[in-house]
């Protein structure tokens, strides 16, 4: 059932965005897509990876967290956001 990760319909980098700033922008840009359609935010780990995931699965999302490859320092995460019903 699983397959290739999903395609996003918008993506955002927030990497040195500070929190609640970042989850806030997660947020709204989640209000403007359909439900079901996915959002690909990259943070900085820690605690706005910690914070944004757990907001938005409480808001009824699903989070996944994929790799960022892009990143040469290794502090930035890539969460894809599908959007719930």
């Amino acid at each position: 059932m699983s397959g290739p990760a999903a395609q996003p319909s918008q993506c955002l980098d927030l990497r040195g965005t500070p929190c609640p700033l970042n989850f806030i922008r997660s947020k709204l840009a989640l209000e403007k897509l359909d439900p079901g359609q996915w959002l690909q935010v990259d943070l900085d780990a820690g605690e706005p990876e910690r914070l944004v995931a757990a907001g938005l699965r409480e808001a009824g999302h699903r989070v996944e967290l994929e790799p960022l490859a892009a990143s040469a320092d290794g502090d930035a995460v890539r969460l894809l956001i599908r959007r719930g019903g």
